[in-house]
């Protein structure tokens, strides 16, 4: 089956590819991600050969990141020196003839890079000038990640909150902050957290790819996996994978009482009798910084009643193995176990919102608003505010953003940032 002709049968489900951006995302990551998952490396670099620019080459370089296995996705091209614009690019894509779907993904993603960057610079859309984005690397990047996302039937694409790094970063117009303001443009609406690490996590080009082709944020959706593979980012970071997982597979239908299937997720568990509270507090974190959906103890009454705990993690099924060994290694445990469950979590944004001049962040869910505690910790040092009285502040706050985004009250009042 040649890739122009890769439909699915009607009644189907869709082919849904989900981007965990745990350690943010970049074009060639986006790339390498969904080869590692299965993409014929071959028929991506066919596609790319209808575009009619030459002088480039694409290879992909299995490698490990935080000892996990991804591919690396090299573009190999000339610095030429050429500064392209936005519609000279479109032409470019338009003229390659590649299937619709490839050419409506890529087009889009040039445009969100477009209106954004004349947004910043005060200029036409179509008039701004591509520096780092117009090489042919990302260029390759781009159409090459629509073309894979084609070769594997992909309908939908949907992402994971998307992580950030902090610090600066060196671009054509000289230092810019970290995220770049490019990238905070684009994940305007979408979920994402910072992360302190002062790298760029998170490149303008896989920020475009994300706002030109997700449709839903979140966690992982109701699917049958089918496939997973991580792509990897140019350089190693300290104590974290410099990676962006992709999992594949098909959206989950409803069952016979007309409920959808939940969230697959994996309970890990391990019984521990001799750690001590520091240990068990580092174990908790451990799990989370290693993606963990949650984590938590408990305690119990073993055998001959001795006291222990039971130090428990919730993980994406492609994550089970990783976080199995984190939580046998950080508790000294002689085996963890394991029980497959679903979920159902309710849909949430990040939003922040302003206690006493300061940004507080808060978690807004139907119905809810959930202030980050170590942000209303902070204002309370700093202000002497009882810490009780600034969290209901901050969620009174949240509360006056969501009637006025809603148009039931306060309709001059913005949603939080």
């Amino acid at each position: 089956m040649t890739t122009d002709d890769h439909h699915d049968a009607p009644g189907d489900p869709r082919t849904v590819a989900w981007f965990h951006c745990f350690s943010g995302i970049a074009g060639d990551m986006a790339l390498g991600a969904l080869v590692d998952a299965g993409a014929d490396p071959d028929e991506v670099r066919g596609l790319l050969a209808r575009l009619p620019v030459g002088g480039w080459a694409l290879e992909f370089e299995p490698v490990l990141r935080c000892g996990i296995a991804a591919t690396r996705a090299h573009v190999h091209a000339p610095e030429t020196g050429v500064v392209r614009t936005a519609s000279h690019i479109a032409a470019l894509v338009e003229e390659a003839r590649l299937p619709e779907r490839v050419t409506r993904r890529a087009l889009a993603t040039f445009a969100a890079l477009a209106e954004v960057e004349g947004r910043l610079h005060r200029r036409p859309p179509e008039q701004v000038h591509f520096h780092e984005v117009g090489g042919l690397d990302a260029i390759v990047d781009v159409v090459g990640t629509a073309a894979a996302l084609e070769v594997l039937g992909v309908d939908e694409v949907r992402s994971s909150s998307v992580a950030t790094g902090t610090g600066m970063v060196r671009t054509a117009h000289g230092l810019l902050p970290n995220p770049a303001p490019a990238v905070v443009a684009l994940l305007e609406g979408a979920p994402t957290h910072g992360v302190d690490v002062p790298v760029e996590l998170t490149t303008p080009t896989g920020a475009a790819l994300l706002a030109a082709t997700v449709s839903g944020w979140g966690p992982l959706p109701a699917m049958h996996v089918e496939a997973s593979g991580f792509g990897a980012g140019a350089r190693e970071l300290d104590g974290r994978p410099n990676a962006v997982q992709v999992v594949l597979g098909r959206a989950a239908e409803e069952g016979p009482l007309g409920v959808a299937p939940g969230q697959p997720v994996v309970l890990l568990e391990a019984n521990v009798d001799d750690a001590t509270g520091e240990v068990l507090a580092h174990a908790v974190a451990a799990l989370l910084d290693a993606g963990a959906h949650d984590a938590w103890v408990t305690p119990v009454v073993m055998k001959k009643g001795r006291p222990a705990h039971v130090v428990s993690a919730l993980a994406d099924p492609a994550l089970a193995g990783q976080l199995a060994a984190v939580l046998a290694d950080e508790t000294g445990s002689l085996g963890v176990r394991a029980t497959s469950l679903e979920r159902w979590p309710r849909t949430r944004t990040t939003g922040t919102v302003e206690v006493a001049g300061m940004p507080v962040r808060v978690k807004l869910s139907p119905g809810r608003a959930k202030v980050e505690h170590d942000d209303a910790v902070r204002v309370a040092r700093r202000t002497g505010t009882p810490l009780r009285e600034v969290l209901s502040l901050a969620e009174a706050e949240a509360r006056r953003h969501r009637r006025g985004e809603n148009g039931d009250g306060d309709p001059e009042g913005d949603p939080p940032a």
